[in-house]
């Protein structure tokens, strides 16, 4: 049984906390509104009022918060009251670049800093199902990894480049926002003629566009951009859908940046070219 400190009792962290002391493992928890962590105590787990004392006298520490500042106060804050060789994971969703300055604060001020954002949701940690990147030195990393991969089915260690799994995370959200905003422009078409969302959403039990993302996006990020829809194509198809949606009163709102990009790339003499091409500039490193 390990003693452990977890600061950020909102959704994400009560249910890491509740899996941890089904675990048996005694936690402590703080949070900056008493109140969230406050509903942990009848699980099992001690609530204090600061996180200095949250950290004082355990065997690991983990921290979940709202954003880049709220982590850097926090760090500030327990600078010269953590134990030395205590590992401190931080599995917020932060920036890469205060990620880097971070983990060069954290050294300097002895404290044993990891970077493990998560892909999960409350119910997840919860039930220690998703995955967990984690970004650092590789020793450190090692010390915790059995007791991080309690925590999830699907440990990933990206390395000891310090702001690879900020990066990374950013990557995975960033396609859940693409996904969900192109589904909504998918309804609003659907809707334009008179097709409700459930129906059109049946389209997907035999057309399966994920898979774009393993055969498309590998070529892609190869600077591969071997011609299977003309660019010219793609350019006209998303003319049809603009004014199939204007016709029936709807506005799309991905698709008018889309076609800026499709023109930009027809613009340079791309229009023969694989509609893939928008990303020519992107991938080339």
């Amino acid at each position: 049984m390990a003693k452990i400190a977890w600061l950020g009792t909102g959704m994400m962290g009560s249910g890491f906390v509740q899996a941890l002391l089904r675990r048996g493992d005694d936690v402590v928890v703080w949070n900056r509104t008493g109140g969230k962590a406050e509903r942990l105590r009848e699980h099992g787990a001690k609530v204090v009022a600061s996180a200095r004392e949250a950290v004082h006298g355990v065997d690991r520490i983990h921290s979940i918060l709202s954003d880049d500042a709220a982590v850097d106060a926090l760090l500030a804050d327990l600078t010269g009251h953590i134990t030395a060789g205590t590992p401190f994971i931080d599995h917020t969703t932060v920036a890469p670049l205060p990620t880097a300055a971070r983990f060069a604060r954290a050294e300097k001020e002895g404290i044993e800093f990891l970077h493990a954002p998560v892909f999960m949701s409350p119910r997840m940690t919860a039930e220690s199902k998703g995955i967990m990147l984690v970004a650092g030195p590789q020793a450190r990393f090692e010390r915790v990894r059995d007791e991080l991969a309690k925590m999830c089915s699907d440990l990933w260690y990206l390395g000891e480049r310090p702001d690879k799994a900020a990066a990374f995370k950013l990557f995975g959200n960033s396609m859940l926002f693409f996904i969900v905003a192109g589904l909504t422009d998918m309804f609003a078409l659907a809707k334009s003629v008179g097709i409700s969302s459930t129906e059109a959403h049946e389209l997907f039990e035999h057309f399966k566009p994920g898979g774009a993302i393993d055969a498309r996006g590998a070529s892609m990020a190869r600077g591969d951009f071997t011609t299977a829809f003309e660019l010219r194509m793609a350019r006209k198809d998303a003319r049809l859908m603009l004014e199939t949606a204007e016709a029936g009163g709807a506005t799309l709102g991905v698709l008018p940046s889309i076609i800026e990009m499709f023109d930009a790339a027809i613009a340079r003499g791309h229009g023969s070219h694989d509609f893939s091409v928008i990303a020519k500039d992107a991938v080339a490193l």
